[in-house]
């Protein structure tokens, strides 16, 4: 088993981070550490015990390149977007909260120019097409997977691993299911997770807007 930090249960859970800067993409990681992540993610919840997931490993240096390449033609759209990326999606008049939108910005670009590098990038794929499904059942099949996933996080933090959790390249599924072999009729993928050791081991949890701010009780 792989060694564990010192953390109780209320450190790895506020301080697992999207780690961009500070994956160490020159250090291997091994195998069975990943599997030992997904064992442990498949305890998560599935929705009438269906285990309707799979999980891809990405570690071929050239298939890894060619995801990179989709992740990255994506990043570019994102980037350039107007609203969508991380440092114009904050409208308000905050500079402390503007400077921080600006740092997520700087570690997302660094993020895309170093994905071809990083060691292991994991994808974890639910049964089924959501496209054009009622709420309830997207709400079910995705509910059934992503907190599984993140468990593989958790457990990623636990053994020095640092992850990020990733959306762009589902703006090209279809041609990165193509690259993987991925039956793209029949799975949906549900993130890509970059996967490498991290630079130090001590995170501190992020700030956050008040909890009275987004709490609503009994009635909105």
């Amino acid at each position: 088993m792989g060694d564990l930090l010192d953390l109780t249960p209320d450190q790895l859970l506020t301080t697992t981070r999207a780690v961009r800067k500070r994956l160490d993409v020159d250090r291997p990681v091994e195998p069975e550490v990943i599997r030992e992540c997904l064992e442990i993610a498949l305890q998560g919840p599935s929705g009438s015990n269906a285990q309707a997931w799979q999980w891809l490993v990405v570690t071929d240096p050239v298939v890894r390149g060619d995801l990179a390449a989709i992740y990255q033609k994506a990043f570019a759209i994102y980037r350039d977007h107007p609203t969508m990326a991380a440092d114009k999606v904050y409208q308000g008049d905050d500079p402390t909260r503007r400077k921080v939108q600006q740092q997520v910005m700087d570690s997302a670009s660094y993020l895309a120019e170093i994905m071809p590098r990083v060691p292991v990038l994991v994808i974890p794929v639910a049964a089924g097409r959501m496209d054009g499904l009622p709420s309830m059942a997207t709400a079910s099949t995705w509910g059934s997977v992503l907190p599984s996933a993140w468990s593989f996080c958790l457990a990623a933090r636990a053994r020095g691993l640092g992850t990020a959790w990733t959306t762009l390249h589902l703006m090209f599924e279809e041609e990165a299911a193509g690259l993987l072999g991925i039956p793209y009729a029949e799975w949906s993928q549900g993130a890509l997770l970059p996967v490498a050791y991290t630079i130090g081991t001590e995170f501190k949890p992020a700030h956050r807007e008040p909890l009275d701010d987004v709490l609503h009780w009994d009635r909105w």
